[in-house]
């Protein structure tokens, strides 16, 4: 039986893509700072992460920070992966990387470039922001009785669980270099979105448009980080409120 090791196991994509994979009967170590066995520090390397890899096959690499390191733990994962013989190497990435001049999405995109000369076999997928993302964005807009919303931005909230059965299928194909982006079924206003998540919660907010300033606003603004022609995914937002606050 072949094995997959998925990085960031135990968080908000990882912990779905390893149910899904081994649902479909895949042999899959889950790869986390504190889950043993194969605890082990990305940005760090060393003999854990080499263990964590001895006999895997494929890798769906999950483990994200906003907060920094993620280009660091990219060179480690895969100077390891090509020590362990590994065939198959899966990123998840953000759609607009390349257009969008914010930090964490300036590190993703350099992780994709990581990957794409890394001489291993590689598939990455984009995908537009997580449902929940977009309540945690939400609940600290919407927590003062007045609520400041960025003016004239949308969004394309996607299901986690759908982005996570596209990555296990991915991982259980062939390499396949970048595949077409995953957005979510709509494109929302912001406001529109707070309105449908204050309704779920049972509050009441006024809600006011403040424009901002700079590069990366007016990259959003523009849509930068949507996707309509890739508007695939089947989940609503407010789908995802009724289950999650119903």
């Amino acid at each position: 039986m072949t094995t997959t090791l998925v990085t960031g196991g135990t968080g908000t994509l990882g912990r779905p893509v390893t149910d899904k994979l081994r649902a479909d009967g895949r042999e899959v170590r889950v790869l986390s700072r504190h889950s043993e066995p194969y605890a082990a520090d990305l940005r760090r390397g060393g003999p854990a992460l080499d263990a964590a890899l001895a006999g895997v096959d494929t890798v769906v690499h999950c483990a994200s920070s906003p907060n920094g390191g993620d280009e660091k733990a990219a060179a480690q994962l895969i100077a390891a992966a090509r020590r362990a013989g590994v065939a198959h190497l899966v990123y998840i990435s953000i759609v607009g990387v390349h257009r969008v001049p914010l930090q964490y999405y300036r590190a993703k995109l350099a992780v994709e470039r990581r990957i794409e000369e890394s001489g291993l076999g590689w598939t990455v997928l984009r995908a537009t922001q997580f449902h929940d993302l977009m309540v945690t964005f939400l609940s600290r807009l919407t927590a003062p009785p007045l609520a400041l919303l960025p003016a004239a931005l949308s969004d394309q909230p996607v299901e986690v669980s759908e982005v996570a059965a596209r990555l296990a299928e991915l991982a259980l194909a062939s390499p396949a270099g970048r595949v077409p982006d995953l957005g979510g079924p709509e494109i929302r206003s912001v406001p529109s979105l707070a309105r449908a998540y204050l309704n779920a919660t049972g509050r009441h907010r006024r809600l006011l448009e403040v424009p901002l300033f700079g590069r990366t606003y007016d990259a959003f603004r523009t849509g930068g980080h949507l996707t309509p022609e890739q508007a695939v995914g089947k989940g609503t937002f407010e789908e995802y409120l009724a289950r999650r606050f119903g």
